[in-house]
């Protein structure tokens, strides 16, 4: 997918829906210096665009009680056929694993793990990680304090794309 080229403008808009997405349009326009109508054509076109993907909200993991994050390097043994289709669909279908990813390095996969206590992870591990198809290696690394998370996607005036 290629870049949008973004204005100022929808910089700020986007920026804006970052930190608080359940904004109003009127707020919204109002804080860019906008036109409600003018921000609200701008918006419906960050969203046809894919710019925007959805909206959502986030939760405390904490006070849902998900005490317990961890970042799991998974390496597989690549000897069984559809190794990688086979772990990918039982990642999608674990309600601890919040982001996965298919990284380069010693391992095959990165996982963000959340559960409610070392038990309960210690359960995911021994039952549904340990037994999916190919897995060879697992490494945790528990989340002892959060210095950053999901500060949104860096906001900046894109360049136009050149002509081929």
């Amino acid at each position: 997918m290629n870049a949008i080229s973004l204005d100022a403008t929808d910089c700020r808009i986007l920026s804006v829906l970052q930190n608080e997405g359940r904004i109003s349009n009127l707020d919204l326009a109002e804080r860019i210096s906008l036109s409600p109508s003018a921000c609200l054509r701008r918006l419906r076109l960050l969203e046809e665009q894919g710019v925007i993907e959805r909206y959502r909200a986030c939760l405390n993991r904490e006070a849902l009680g998900l005490e317990l994050e961890a970042f799991v390097q998974v390496s597989m043994r690549n000897d069984q056929e559809n190794w990688h289709e086979r772990f990918a669909t039982a990642v999608r279908e674990w309600p601890e694993v919040v982001a996965a990813f298919v990284v380069t390095g010693e391992s095959h996969y990165l996982l963000r793990v959340l559960a409610h206590s070392l038990k309960h992870y210690s359960d995911f591990v021994l039952s549904k990680l340990y037994k999916a198809p190919g897995v060879m290696d697992i490494r945790s690394n528990i989340v002892l304090q959060t210095l950053k998370e999901d500060s949104g996607v860096p906001v900046t005036l894109t360049p136009a794309p050149t002509p081929h």
